[in-house]
């Protein structure tokens, strides 16, 4: 959650000048974090945020942008309501608001995504549409595997106006529903640095992106650590049954195994942990790994054909129970 709050303290302080733009980011907001609602007979416009300074920041657009009082009313944290809750509502204008606002249609009927003319406006409107809905119900997790930039909609028209909203700035986002809750989520790590910046959570974006190659460094590092463990695991295996068979080809053939074989085998048990390469170095003139690796295949193949004739276990009969398969 401390990623989030740091992106929307940032979210919280930026200073719009263009009024589309405000006006774009105060819809949004009212759309995702609050609704309409009849009061003694007349509409009022609600909205629930997480913050005193969003609240301020709300009350302050719909006075300048809309020239309409607004109370605010603080439900205190309790149960499972971790934080507290800043409600604004706006009584009197309440139905002009919802209609400049975008969120009654010219019938009175309330939208059920966002305006027509918000998710396709410009580049600046449309961060603006996502900035507010970020502010209103947005999370962002730490980067890793389940690192993801969430909004959770209204509806699932709401969410199908977001994604579009974030394609037209030339941004991958998903809708998705679980359990009855529509959600719009970003998941690619350069998607969520591109909407952060989009946003204007430039400092944020900073932070996360550092903490992310911090992560990716680590998890490269794991893996490589990891891979070199399953190589030298495999290696030691290898070895095992590589002397295991020698040891019982020697024992199946006796004296009747050749020279140059038996030689081949001798210094296989001679240096246990050494690689093919080596052996050919150990080796008296010195050989090349592939001779190496011949002689010993030789060696085992008699020895295993010998142990056929004679109804006796072959060289495999000599490997350790526990061994993995090599």
């Amino acid at each position: 959650m401390a990623l989030t709050a740091d992106v929307k303290e940032e979210l919280t302080k930026i200073e719009v000048g263009k009024t589309t733009v405000r006006a774009a980011e105060l819809a949004t907001i009212l759309r995702f974090s609050g609704g309409l609602h009849l009061i003694g007979g007349r509409i009022a416009v609600e909205s629930e945020l997480d913050t005193p300074e969003l609240a301020r920041r709300v009350r302050k657009d719909l006075a300048e942008l809309y020239g309409v009082r607004s109370d605010v009313s603080v439900t205190s944290a309790s149960g499972l309501r971790r934080t507290s809750q800043y409600l604004v509502r706006v009584l009197e204008g309440g139905e002009t608001l919802a209609r400049q606002t975008g969120l009654l249609d010219a019938r009175r009927r309330p939208i059920r995504g966002l305006p027509n003319r918000l998710t396709t406006g410009t580049r600046e409107e449309l961060a603006a549409v996502w900035r507010g809905a970020f502010l209103a119900h947005g999370s962002l997790t730490d980067p890793g595997r389940s690192a993801a930039l969430e909004v959770t909609c209204p509806g699932n028209e709401a969410a199908m106006a977001l994604v579009g909203a974030a394609g037209r700035i030339g941004i991958s986002a998903k809708a998705r529903e679980v359990r009855g809750v529509h959600r719009v989520v970003i998941r690619d790590g350069e998607a969520i640095s591109a909407m952060l910046v989009a946003m204007g959570a430039s400092e944020t974006v900073s932070n996360w992106e550092e903490l992310r190659q911090r992560r990716e460094v680590r998890a490269n590092a794991n893996r490589l650590v990891n891979f070199d463990d399953a190589n030298l695991r495999r290696s030691a295996q290898a070895a095992v049954a590589a002397c295991a068979r020698v040891e019982r080809a020697l024992e199946i053939l006796g004296p009747e195994v050749p020279q140059h074989l038996s030689y081949a085998g001798e210094l296989r048990l001679a240096h246990r942990e050494a690689s093919l390469d080596e052996l050919g170095h150990y080796a008296d003139p010195p050989m090349t790994k592939d001779a190496v690796a011949g002689r010993i295949r030789r060696l085992l193949a008699m020895a295993d054909k010998r142990a056929a004739d004679l109804g006796i276990p072959g060289t495999e009969a000599s490997l350790p129970a526990d061994l993995d398969e090599v």
